[in-house]
């Protein structure tokens, strides 16, 4: 397959489409992960921030009391408070006795400011260079000077008796933040390509292993191709010759008109025979397949009588070369399948005719029948030649031949096992062999029984 051009193309096209498809999945499962990462950690930092700033703007609105002013009091709630214009240091020792000192873990911070925008009071890590833009929940996305992200919402404040005092906004860092997607999506930036690299590689593997049957089958039908053509082109070169001898005399007598006759006869039963079990080929490979989908009842074939019937008329080739030909029934009791007579007639005869052309004289091909669980046990078994082990893998192959001189002399076209193991596996049977070289061969055909009522 490596070698085909064709099959190399379809392979690489096959591997690209998947490798494009399955990126393209890949990449926008990414896509959608981040936006649901980066979604469920925007809600969190706007929760935290909202459920900070609301218990600030309650624990501190009931002990303000003049506007733009802070009470001391301020101090029990912010107990690090820095005023305005005043140089501070964070006194995180207290921090463990004050339940509200959330926004003094790091990135927090609190700032406070009058209606006027004067700054009053920070607390926590106030960032350098965030702009003031005052609003009653005015929730910001700012940049200090540095660049670093903070996300700030500012609140009205109002003193004790419901008048307003001035506006504190509280902030956290977005660093953290940041950092996480930004690491999220190096990592999806870098495995995304070495996933593809695994994916084409898996594409490229998997359009192999996909595409094996198909130039297997391919490759079968190049060889048919090949071997019918090879098989036609004798029996019609043959004709041709005959027939251009034929036209180049002048005067043909009536003994050189019927030999050329005859001649071309036998050519033409050739092709007719090699187009007729062509034909017998194709019509049991389909009733195969559609009887798997649908099984259609046969009638009844005894094997007893069949087998007895088809040594019976092959005897004549026994009687040619000095072989023994015996049968061995090993059940009394008739054997039924069902079946087509005729195609199992073909079947038997053929493996039968086959041990008879390879069994030297003297030699000896027994057929036995018998009765193993459910099914019919037919062997042939002869003392011939026997079959390498090389040659057994292909033996039932069309228009294969293990020894094609002896072949060409006996006149098989390669055929015969073939047209053998269709019938057996169109009546939902099976045959194997098993050889040995110079020890003879024998083929083993099982097929269903069936209970014939008496």
């Amino acid at each position: 397959m490596h070698r085909n051009k064709l099959f190399n193309q379809t392979r690489f096209q096959l591997a690209g489409w998947y490798a494009a498809v399955m990126g393209s999945i890949l990449g926008l499962a990414g896509l959608i992960t981040y936006q649901m990462v980066a979604h469920s950690h925007w809600d969190a930092v706007d929760q935290e921030l909202q459920s900070i700033s609301g218990t600030l703007h309650d624990s501190l609105e009931p002990i303000l009391k003049q506007p733009g002013r802070l009470e001391t009091a301020v101090q029990t709630v912010l107990p690090n408070l820095c005023l305005a214009k005043q140089q501070c240091s964070t006194l995180s020792e207290k921090l463990g006795r004050h339940t509200l000192n959330a926004f003094q873990q790091s990135g927090y911070y609190i700032r406070f400011f009058d209606q006027q925008g004067n700054p009053l009071a920070t607390a926590g890590q106030v960032p350098l260079g965030l702009s003031v833009q005052l609003a009653d929940h005015l929730l910001q996305t700012l940049q200090d000077q540095e660049g670093d992200r903070y996300q700030q919402l500012s609140l009205l404040l109002k003193n004790e008796s419901g008048q307003p005092w001035g506006y504190m906004q509280v902030g956290r860092s977005l660093k953290e933040f940041d950092d996480h997607l930004s690491f999220l999506r190096f990592t999806m930036l870098t495995g995304l390509p070495v996933a593809m690299l695994l994916v084409a590689a898996a594409s490229w593997s998997l359009a192999g292993l996909a595409m094996k049957p198909i130039y297997r089958s391919y490759a079968k039908m190049q060889q048919f191709t090949a071997d019918a053509a090879h098989e036609l082109r004798t029996p019609l070169a043959a004709i041709r010759a005959i027939v251009e001898s034929t036209r180049d005399e002048t005067l043909l007598t009536e003994a050189e008109a019927k030999a050329a006759l005859a001649g071309v006869d036998r050519q033409n039963q050739r092709l007719v025979q090699l187009t007729q079990d062509l034909l017998l080929l194709s019509r049991l490979e389909a009733s195969t397949e559609s009887s798997e989908q649908t099984v259609k009842p046969k009638p009844s074939c005894c094997l007893n009588d069949l087998i007895l019937d088809v040594v019976e008329s092959l005897s004549v080739l026994e009687m040619a070369a000095p072989l023994q030909l015996t049968t061995h029934l090993q059940t009394k009791a008739p054997v039924y399948v069902a079946g087509d007579e005729s195609q199992l007639v073909r079947l038997f005869s053929n493996l039968v005719a086959n041990a008879l052309q390879y069994t030297p004289e003297g030699g000896k091909v027994t057929v036995t029948l018998a009765q193993e669980d459910q099914s019919a046990l037919i062997q042939v078994q002869d003392t011939g030649i026997g079959i390498a082990i090389e040659d057994q893998a292909h033996l039932f192959d069309r228009f294969y031949r293990v020894s094609r001189d002896r072949s060409r002399h006996t006149g098989g076209a390669g055929l015969g096992l073939a047209i053998a193991k269709a019938i057996a596996e169109s009546h939902r049977g099976s045959i194997q062999v098993t050889s040995e070289l110079g020890k003879g061969s024998t083929f083993t055909v099982r097929l269903p029984l069936i209970q014939r009522l008496q």
